[in-house]
């Protein structure tokens, strides 16, 4: 099955700047930030054009060993002595801000959890002995209020003291900060009420040591209609906005930027799951419900980072733990990017707030080859979705006129039970196939076109003939190079099953996989002439698919016509 679909570039038509919301990445273990392995991808993203990129970790301030699992992490920065005084220990919290300023980033931190000696115990059932004080904590104990919001407030403010003294008040003024990670579920115990005087407490601590950082909350979850993330975002900002001060007394709270999370699906441990996806219609139904209740609190002038937008929830989960997994290894992961930072750029245009949507992946060392979790690389080979980002990395700043009659239209977004899609259950079976783009001019000039084609069903099998009309172009010789992501092209996964799926490929079989891991051409650099501004090409898309068409004047004698 095939369909026709007109792409039209007006390479002459500025629509406002482009955003680069793609540069903000982030990941549970804190402590696989500095492990070789989690340098290599940090200087990968730094090595992209348009770095820095902001990372954001859990566990910041948890009791652990300092030693990187599944879902947690630690760096021992809190600890009372024998008389109850408290005690900083910068050590292993350094090692990570440094990580991402020696590779060329910039941290996003996450000033979480409770540290084992803060925690308020009456949110817990007593215990004996220090292997169950210590199993209770890294169960939940990390999740508890602090037994002290003044011990608390004095040690946010010794924090940012240290990277101010560290890292230079200017430098960490470019840092993002936010309170805490999804505290409407299991990541907090207490309350809503109690949050916010967390909050309070927080921001007057972060603000008295450095008045120009930027500190955000309250990171909910997904926001449905009618669900508790929805009921407390919004007591939250009612709080920030008219609410008595728990710290001051005052009314309000200063909020620098605001935090929420989206997730297009959740798929649990499940050995023998049926079929299902991630829906790009629900994620950015989410972002829609949170742009609202931002727009109903008039905190429009803010910006949004959406600190965890995902397909799914569960990022240390693989193929091994839940089958419906397997998108992540493959182009779907590529393209399902691609159509929801589009949408989410879209609605950020139409609110006229900034939104920058946060990528909830990373790396797992000594990890199965292609294990399935959400990750950008895997034994070190790049996977297609971090191609995506490669051709983010390499974009210009101005939008262009971009139309194209095969996109999806935002009238989703008016669906009441749009949320059902975001569930286990959905296969994304009988779905359109959403062919669309955007166009940029770039820094020396070049045009820039990415269409990316993409169904919520993985298994959709459609070719797609795509007619791409750009118009005004101002050279008569230009050169176009067109690379690809799909089944065959920047995708090392396809190897890797040529090489019989080798669980830790060596030698030649390695090689042969890390070898189709970059930005490849569907076709050689190609030359044309334009006709009065106009440059015509044909070329087809199957249903998972990116293109990324570049378009150079070329000014030279003996040009082939």
């Amino acid at each position: 099955m095939s369909r026709q679909v007109n792409v039209r570039v007006n390479a002459g038509e500025s629509v406002g700047p482009q955003e680069h919301l793609w540069r903000w990445i982030g990941y549970d273990e804190c402590n696989y930030t500095y492990i070789p392995e989690g340098m290599e991808l940090l200087r990968k993203f730094a090595a992209l054009g348009d770095a820095p990129y902001y990372f954001r970790t859990h566990f910041m301030f948890c009791t652990g060993n300092c030693h990187g699992t599944y879902k947690f992490g630690s760096t021992n920065i809190y600890w009372e002595n024998e008389k109850g005084e408290a005690v900083y220990d910068f050590t292993w919290y350094d090692k990570i801000i440094d990580a991402y300023i020696q590779t060329g980033n910039k941290p996003f931190i996450e000033l979480g959890f409770m540290p084992k000696a803060l925690v308020d115990t009456n949110y817990l059932n007593p215990v004996n002995g220090n292997w169950d004080s210590y199993n209770q904590y890294k169960e939940i104990g990390w999740t508890c209020p602090p037994k002290d919001y003044n011990k608390w407030h004095a040690f946010i403010k010794a924090v940012v003291e240290h990277l101010k003294e560290r890292y230079g008040e200017k430098e960490i003024e470019t840092w993002y900060f936010e309170l805490w990670n999804e505290p409407d579920i299991f990541y907090w115990k207490g309350t809503t009420a109690e949050y916010c005087k967390l909050f309070d407490y927080t921001e007057h601590a972060v603000h008295e040591a450095a008045p120009g950082v930027r500190l955000s909350g309250p990171a909910v979850t997904g926001i449905f209609e009618g669900g508790h993330a929805q009921k407390f975002f919004r007591f939250f900002l009612d709080h920030c906005k008219n609410g008595v001060n728990f710290y001051s007394g005052q009314k309000g709270t200063r909020l620098d930027f605001i935090t929420f999370h989206v997730k297009g699906g959740g798929f649990p441990f499940e050995m023998h799951a049926a079929k299902a996806v991630p829906s790009v219609e629900s994620l950015v139904h989410q972002v829609k419900l949170g742009l609202d209740i931002i727009t109903e609190f008039g905190y429009q002038d803010r910006e949004v980072v959406l600190s965890e937008a995902d397909p799914d929830g569960w990022a240390a989960g693989g193929v091994y733990d839940n089958a419906n997994m397997i998108f992540r290894n493959t182009e779907y992961y590529a393209t399902y990017v691609a159509s929801t930072y589009d949408k989410i750029d879209r609605l950020s245009m139409q609110y006229g707030i900034k939104v920058r949507p946060l990528a909830w992946a990373f790396m797992f060392p000594a990890e199965r080859c292609f294990e399935g979790t959400r990750t950008f690389t895997t034994q070190g080979i790049d996977k297609a979705v971090f191609n995506m980002f490669k051709i983010y990395g390499t974009l210009g700043n101005t939008k262009l006129a971009f139309e194209s009659d095969g996109a999806e239209t935002m009238d989703f977004l008016k669906e009441p039970d749009i949320g059902v899609k975001n569930n286990s259950q959905y296969t994304g079976e009988g779905e359109e196939t959403d062919v669309s783009g955007f166009a940029v001019r770039g820094d020396d000039g070049e045009v820039q076109i990415v269409i990316y084609s993409h169904c919520n069903d993985r298994d959709k099998k459609e070719e797609q003939q795509i007619s791409l009309s750009v118009e005004g172009l101002e050279k008569e010789c230009v050169t176009v190079s067109h690379h690809r992501i799909d089944a065959e092209h920047s995708n090392p996964y396809a190897e890797w099953l040529r090489q019989g799926q080798p669980l830790y490929p060596e030698g030649e079989q390695y090689a042969a996989i890390k070898a189709r891991d970059g930005l490849e051409e569907l076709c050689g650099k190609q030359e044309a002439r334009t006709e009065d501004g106009r440059l015509e090409l044909t070329f087809t898309m199957p249903a998972h698919g990116v293109s990324y068409i570049r378009i150079q004047g070329a000014d030279y004698e003996g040009f082939k016509r």
